[in-house]
């Protein structure tokens, strides 16, 4: 399989969002967040990656084929750390995952970025904690913090989220 990031262009902000709402729909199972009236989960900060610097979106492409997408800015998760950046969001399809496919795509996003990390997951989701675990220790050698539950990093049904601290 070819992995592939291609950064996502002004002209293709309806693709991002409407795999953005296959994102949401999936990850409410773990928030509880409700639609809005449009029956929509919306991303607020969706235009912000064309208006502002410091935030990359991009296509994950599969021999050619959409498979799912990464978002990167460089505002932090927690206020008491430094970061360079972060990983916003993330989504692989079905289709595409348990194949290497995420991994792959975490490992270019992490060489093109350089720097301090963050990185937070919900405790709750089950295989994004697998997912992260792996691929975080596979990337670093093992050379990585993770604090579980960390202060001020509510999700909207007020789990506290866990956190990576490492270096790429």
């Amino acid at each position: 399989m070819n992995v592939e990031l291609q950064l996502v262009k002004l002209e293709e902000r309806e693709i991002l969002s409407n795999l953005l709402e296959k994102y949401d729909y999936e990850f409410s199972q773990y928030d509880n967040r409700d639609v809005n009236k449009l029956g929509l989960y919306g991303y607020q900060y969706l235009d912000y990656y064309w208006t502002e610097k410091n935030r990359w979106a991009y296509f994950i492409i599969v021999d050619g084929n959409l498979a799912g997408f990464v978002m990167v800015i460089d505002f932090p998760e927690v206020d008491d750390r430094d970061t360079d950046f972060q990983i916003a969001e993330f989504f692989v399809m079905y289709k595409y995952r348990r194949t290497g496919v995420g991994k792959q795509a975490i490992f270019k996003v992490l060489d093109i970025h350089k720097g301090k990390w963050q990185l937070k997951r919900h405790p709750k989701n089950l295989p994004s904690v697998y997912f992260w675990d792996k691929v975080i220790s596979d990337y670093t050698n093992g050379n990585y913090e993770l604090v579980n539950s960390y202060p001020r990093t509510e999700y909207d049904d007020g789990t506290l989220a866990d956190v990576f601290f490492f270096n790429s």
